[in-house]
C-alpha cells in the first residue's frame, strides 16, 4: 500500500504548504478501533452521499490494549514490551512480549476485516514492523553491552518506536477496510518508519500530507507522530491528541472531532441515572479544562490550548450514533449562568503543618520540587497561617516517597497523607447560583461532611472534598440538586447520553 513520501532534504518539508478548505479533522480512540468495522456502517460512509464521505481527515490510536502491551499498563502498571526490555537482564521476557504483541494484533484486524486478502496484508504488514523492531531492539542490546554506551540514554526513543507500531498497524487495517468498502482511503503514517530524515512536528506533518487529496480520499493518519521534539518525552500516552489538534491546526480545519464511546454528560449515568442525566451540548475549553483537571479529558489540556490558539472548535461526539451532533467546545462564554456538569476524582491530601511556617517564605517552592520530581499531578491546594494542602492525583507509593522528602527538608514539621475524595460542579458561569452554599447544604443532608471546600472567583467550578467513601453519595446528592427543574442545570440540555464520569486515582 503507497505511503505518503516527502521531498528529499532535511529543509523542504517545512515549505510545503497544507492548502485544504471546508475540511474536518477527526480523533477516533482505541476502543472504538476494534469495533472500526461498524464505523464504515455508521461513522466513515453509513447514509451520507459520496460527496459528503470525503474532506474528512481520520487521526486514529492503536486498537484497544496494544499500547498497553507495547509500553505497560496504563492502570495497572503490568509491564509491556519497553518496560521488560529496559529491566530485564536476559531477552526471553521482552522477546516473548513482542510475540504477544504480534499476536494481538493479529486478532485485532481479523476480526474486523472480513477479506481474506486483507488480513494476509495486515498480517504482512504487522511481521515487517514487529520484527524491523526486533532487530533494532537486538542491535541495541548488543550495542549496550559496551561500555562507552548505556541503555538509559536510549529509554525515550526506545518508547516512542514502540508506541507508533500500534497507530501504525490500526490506521493502516482501516484504510484496506475502507478501500473494500469502495471508499478512496490513504494511509497517512506519520511514525517515521524506516525515515532516515530529522524533523519537527510541523514538518512531519506537511511531509506525511504532502500530496493527499482529501477532497477525493479519506486520508487515515497516525496518532502517533516521529518528531525531534519527542512526543512521548512531553506528553507520555496524550500524544495522539497532541497529533490530532497539530493536524486540525496546520491544515486548517472548519472543526476538530473527537470521536468516543459516549456523550459529554453532566454525570455518570451509572450512578446519577441514565434518565437523570443530560448531554452538555455546548461548552467551551474553560470547562474543558476544569474536566482534564478532575481527570475526566475531554481532550488533553495542550491539544486544547492549540485548537484555541487556531480558532478551531472542537466536538465530541458518540461514535455509534452519527446523527447526533455531540458537544461543541469552543470560545464562547455561556448565555445564562448555568451548571453544566458533576464529576469527582479519588485523590491523596498532602497535608505538612509547621508552627514556624508564619511570616516564612519558601515553604511552597520546596513542595512544589519535591512534587514535580516525584511527578505528581496537583488538582488543587488550600493554604493557612501554618499549613498547606495539596490535593493530588498519585498512587499511594509515590506519596510514600514525597512524605519522606518532605519530612527530610523539615524534620520539625507534620506531613501527613490521606486517602480522600473531590466532587466538583463545573460550568462555564455558575455566578448567582450559590453552589458552593447550597452544595454545603445538600451534602449535609446527605450526612456527608465536607472536609474542605472551594471556590475561585472566576465561578468555573466548586470543588468539595470528603471522604472516599462518600464520593459517589456526594456526586448523586449535587447532581440531583443543580440539574432537576430550575435549579440552575444548563438549559435545553439533551437527555439521550450513553456515559461520562469519574476516574478513581
Amino acid at each position: 500500500m503507497p505511503e505518503s513520501k516527502g521531498a528529499p532534504g532535511l529543509d523542504a518539508p517545512a515549505r510545503k504548504q497544507l492548502n485544504y478548505t471546508n475540511h474536518t479533522v477527526e480523533k477516533i480512540g482505541g476502543t472504538s478501533m476494534s469495533r472500526v468495522n461498524e464505523l464504515v456502517d455508521t461513522l466513515f460512509v453509513g447514509d451520507r452521499e459520496p460527496s459528503q464521505i470525503y474532506n474528512r481527515i481520520f487521526v486514529v490510536s492503536a486498537f484497544a490494549g496494544i499500547t498497553n502491551l507495547l509500553l505497560e499498563h496504563k492502570k495497572t502498571g503490568k509491564p509491556g514490551v519497553y518496560a521488560l526490555f529496559t529491566s530485564a537482564d536476559d531477552d526471553h521476557g521482552w522477546m516473548d512480549a513482542l510475540n504477544r504483541v504480534a499476536q494481538a494484533m493479529s486478532e485485532a484486524h481479523n476480526q474486523v476485516l472480513d477479506s481474506n486478502a486483507d488480513q494476509r496484508e495486515a498480517d504482512d504488514f504487522i511481521r515487517e514492523r514487529i520484527e524491523g523492531a526486533r532487530s533494532c531492539l537486538i542491535d541495541l542490546q548488543r550495542l549496550c553491552s559496551y561500555g562507552h554506551f548505556r541503555l538509559s540514554q536510549h529509554m525515550a526513543i526506545i518508547r516512542e518506536l514502540l508506541s507508533g507500531l500500534g497507530e501504525a498497524h490500526s490506521a493502516f487495517v482501516t484504510t484496506l477496510l475502507l478501500r473494500r468498502a469502495g471508499v478512496e482511503a490513504r494511509f497517512i503514517d506519520l511514525s517515521g518508519w524506516r525515515d532516515e530524515r530529522e524533523m519537527d512536528l510541523d514538518a512531519r506533518i506537511r511531509d506525511g500530507f504532502d500530496g493527499a487529496d482529501p477532497a477525493h480520499e479519506v486520508l487515515i493518519a497516525t496518532g502517533y507522530a516521529q518528531c525531534r521534539e519527542g512526543l512521548m518525552q512531553e506528553f507520555d500516552r496524550g500524544y495522539s491528541e497532541v497529533t490530532f489538534s497539530r493536524i486540525a491546526a496546520l491544515t486548517g480545519a472548519r472543526e476538530a472531532i473527537i470521536h468516543k464511546e459516549f456523550h459529554l454528560s453532566s454525570a455518570d449515568p451509572k450512578l446519577v441515572g441514565e434518565e437523570a442525566v443530560r448531554k452538555l451540548g455546548h461548552t467551551n475549553y474553560d470547562v474543558a479544562d476544569q474536566l482534564s483537571n478532575m481527570g475526566m479529558e475531554a481532550i488533553h489540556p495542550r491539544a486544547a490550548k492549540t485548537l484555541r490558539q487556531a480558532s478551531v472548535p472542537l466536538r465530541v461526539t458518540n461514535a455509534f450514533e452519527p446523527r447526533d451532533p455531540g458537544t461543541l467546545i469552543d470560545e464562547n462564554p455561556a448565555d445564562t449562568p448555568a451548571a453544566e456538569i458533576v464529576t469527582g476524582l479519588d485523590v491523596h491530601a498532602l497535608e505538612l503543618f509547621e508552627q514556624d511556617m508564619v511570616g516564612v517564605k519558601g515553604y511552597d517552592a520546596r513542595i512544589l520540587e519535591i512534587l514535580t520530581r516525584h511527578n505528581v499531578r496537583i488538582v488543587s491546594k488550600t493554604s493557612n497561617a501554618n499549613t498547606i494542602t495539596h490535593f493530588v492525583e498519585s498512587p499511594l507509593k509515590i506519596m510514600r516517597r514525597v512524605e519522606r522528602d518532605l519530612n527530610a527538608a523539615y524534620p520539625s514539621a507534620d506531613v501527613t497523607v490521606r486517602a480522600l475524595s473531590v466532587a466538583s460542579v463545573i460550568g462555564r458561569d455558575l455566578t448567582g447560583l450559590h453552589v458552593l452554599s447550597r452544595g454545603l447544604r445538600a451534602l449535609e443532608e446527605q450526612g456527608i461532611e465536607a472536609l474542605s471546600a472551594q471556590q475561585t472567583p472566576r465561578m468555573v467550578d466548586v470543588q468539595f472534598v470528603m471522604q472516599r467513601d462518600d464520593l459517589d453519595t456526594a456526586i448523586r446528592a449535587l447532581h440531583g440538586l443543580f440539574f432537576g427543574e430550575g435549579n440552575g442545570a444548563a438549559p435545553g440540555a439533551d437527555t439521550d447520553t450513553d456515559a461520562a464520569g469519574r476516574k478513581a486515582a
